[in-house]
């Protein structure tokens, strides 16, 4: 097999905004870079551009502006955009290997992938109709649970390979019934020359941006504002920590749904100890999270990935997070748990560091050094081109995965 690739990398998502799954498409695309290969990203008309990757984009939609995570019915036209641009750049660009990102990026790859013979791989980062469920858009059980449940079905039979994280591969394949020869367990990783510890002393513009006095100990959060990654659960914990520790300050980065949580705050009467800033700048995240001295993720689904950790860990943060199998897989003995959904216990946890100083700093020590030695890009790239490798290999023998449940035959060649 060739050394180098060209890999088209199929985003259906306004990339690239600063939120987790747009940070990293970009690391995965980064790493492929890095690794020799060539790579080209299709995605949606909004978003930044970032980096040397060539991105192409479906054209402008006027009345869509949507960067907020979550679904949207005006997906549904999109992605027939974005099927035609794809098919587009692919006949130019003339890849080894589509790389689709989410379900979606799938269903829009699948037919070119067949039309031009190359493999296709779905990168996961969770389960489609999981995600829909935790943003609210359909209901558990419903008409259209079973009905986006299907077509999640659908997709995992028809793709080539899946890149997934491992400790979600148990969950997902007692719902799918999917043929484990085509899945790729992957540990995602973290940049960790942009991520890492900032001294204090470098940090003076933001404490006077920000409005926050030196002195305070701040709890900081860097994601998506909304329900289902805790964020209620952790703006009701916050009285509590500000009465057993006076000093402490929450800082809670991200979007969307700002607004909603400045007002909740004021409500509680907690506003002196709160700043909600927004929206951060991926160049500049690893400073503003190096002002922490504790992070927290509340994030209450078991079905998704929770990359934000990685981000604290290579920055030297210890960190709080309810016991959900993959925060532990993540964290290991680097992290503080409390029991999922518990908020009187994540505040415990929060309070408990920030009232000791030396275990703080022995569990940043920990953090930085397991990311290091576990969530290197240029260790996990490498397992990436692998799997290329392997389903370029399975396609050159005529070697064809079955869809079917487990017991059936799982691997067929052609004559």
């Amino acid at each position: 097999m060739a050394a180098q690739k060209r890999v088209l990398m199929v985003a259906p998502t306004p990339y690239f905004l600063d939120r987790g799954c747009h940070v990293q498409i970009y690391e995965v695309a980064r790493s492929q870079q890095v690794n020799g290969n060539d790579v080209a990203i299709v995605t949606y008309h909004l978003g930044n551009t970032i980096g040397s990757i060539p991105t192409y984009r479906i054209p402008p939609i006027p009345w869509y502006s949507k960067g907020a995570a979550g679904p949207s019915w005006h997906k549904l036209y999109l992605d027939v955009l974005l099927m035609a641009r794809t098919l587009q750049v692919a006949r130019q660009y003339r890849p080894h290997i589509i790389h689709a990102h989410l379900h979606e990026g799938a269903a829009v790859a699948l037919p070119i992938a067949r039309l031009l013979g190359v493999p296709l791989l779905l990168d996961l980062q969770g389960s489609l109709v999981g995600e829909l469920v935790n943003h609210g858009f359909v209901r558990q059980q419903g008409g259209l649970f079973h009905t986006f449940r299907a077509i999640e079905r659908q997709i995992i039979a028809r793709v080539d390979g899946m890149l997934m994280w491992s400790y979600i591969s148990d969950a997902l394949q007692r719902m799918f019934d999917f043929d484990q020869a085509k899945v790729f367990p992957v540990d995602y990783g973290v940049d960790l020359e942009r991520f890492r510890p900032y001294p204090r002393e470098d940090l003076a513009d933001l404490y006077a941006s920000l409005g926050i006095p030196r002195e305070r100990l701040l709890v900081v959060y860097l994601g998506i504002l909304s329900n289902y990654q805790g964020v209620d659960l952790l703006i009701e914990a916050i009285p509590e920590i500000v009465r057993a520790c006076p000093a402490a300050h929450v800082l809670l980065m991200g979007y969307p749904n700002e607004e909603h949580y400045r007002a909740r705050v004021r409500a509680l009467g907690i506003a002196d100890h709160v700043t909600l800033p927004g929206r951060i700048d991926y160049a500049q995240a690893a400073r503003y999270l190096s002002l922490g001295d504790v992070a927290v993720s509340a994030k209450l689904t078991p079905m998704e990935g929770n990359g934000k950790l990685l981000n604290y860990m290579a920055c030297g943060l210890p960190t709080v997070a309810f016991d959900l199998p993959g925060n532990l897989a993540t964290l290991g003995d680097a992290g503080d748990y409390a029991p999922t959904g518990d908020g009187t216990a994540l505040a415990a946890r929060i309070i408990a560091l920030l009232h000791d100083p030396a275990r703080r700093a022995d569990l940043g020590r920990r953090a930085r050094l397991r990311a290091e030695q576990r969530y290197s890009w240029r260790a996990i790239g490498a397992t990436i081109n692998a799997a290329y490798d392997t389903l370029l290999e399975r396609k050159a023998m005529g070697v064809r995965l079955s869809p079917g449940a487990p017991g059936a035959e799982t691997v067929s060649v052609k004559d």
